[in-house]
């Protein structure tokens, strides 16, 4: 819109009047809630009427998209700066392109969206659907990110977990920090951490394994769960959320990076943000 201005091309003289119809029209959609009535009529009705607010919407959505590749059609693409800008809004046209598709699988044809095709954030696109079963905050939308984190408050180690879970990560962590720290000794992890691999490779790496089972455990491994070590690593396990809240209220400006090798042992808490 901002484009066509700047060059003098007036397609878009009612930009103002069909930015606020689309909003409204989007508003509808919202709105236009699934009946709960057992009336098998009144549910087949609600739900026309659903399909009509969403097609009333993709119509004009469609209009606006056609009407923006158009005017990019005339815009001279020898200007680099242009053409950086046309590529940007491509992009986004794309988008908009991708999510009519969806609505008209999801809500006209009542087909359900692979969550491999879900697209959470357009801006940051690397962006996930994080269910992590808390009580409150069942699911968040982010990207994990591990640490492991001594017992002075400095974070030893990260790793970004693209499409990753923590016991993917557990072992290949703690190697990357170990080759970096060579005294680290034991380390605490949370639940989903664990896997019977990453208990048998994480003991070849570290003196202690502090990573709790899932699910019942055995007498033996009751023994080893409820032993004065395990319980008093457990303990400061918690530390770590202080960590994790600071990288997320803050990201690195208030968080103590470690810069060199502590020649002492050194106890690690691990968790994810």
């Amino acid at each position: 819109m901002s484009l066509c201005i700047d060059l003098g091309i007036t397609e878009w003289r009612q930009r103002k009047y069909n930015f606020k119809k689309i909003k409204q029209l989007f508003r509808k959609t919202q709105q236009t809630k699934r009946s709960t009535s057992k009336d098998p009529d009144k549910k087949l009705k609600r739900e026309q009427l659903i399909i009509d607010a969403h097609n009333e919407y993709l119509t004009l959505a469609k209009a606006i998209i056609e009407k923006a590749e158009q005017a990019l059609y005339f815009i001279d693409t020898d200007n680099i700066c242009l053409q950086i800008k046309i590529d940007e809004i491509l992009k986004y046209v794309g988008y908009a392109e991708k999510f009519i598709d969806q609505i008209n699988s999801r809500v006209i044809d009542g087909e359900t969206i692979p969550h491999n095709e879900k697209v959470f954030s357009i801006f940051e696109e690397h962006t996930e659907w994080i269910s992590k079963g808390k009580a409150g905050v069942p699911q968040q939308l982010g990207i994990r990110v591990c640490i492991v984190r001594d017992q002075f408050g400095f974070i030893l180690q990260h790793k970004v977990m693209e499409n990753a879970t923590d016991d993917k990560v557990a072992v290949s962590i703690i190697f990357d920090a170990k080759q970096k720290f060579k005294n680290i000794k034991s380390c605490s992890f949370d639940k989903g951490f664990h896997s019977p691999t990453n208990q048998k490779e994480l003991a070849k790496i570290l003196d202690t394994v502090i990573l709790p089972f899932k699910g019942k455990l055995s007498e033996k491994r009751k023994a080893i769960e409820y032993s004065e070590e395990f319980l008093e690593a457990r303990k400061k396990h918690s530390a770590v959320e202080s960590s994790i809240g600071a990288l997320q209220n803050h990201g690195l400006k208030n968080v103590l990076i470690m810069a060199f090798t502590v020649s002492r042992d050194t106890l690690a808490w691990v968790c994810w943000q």
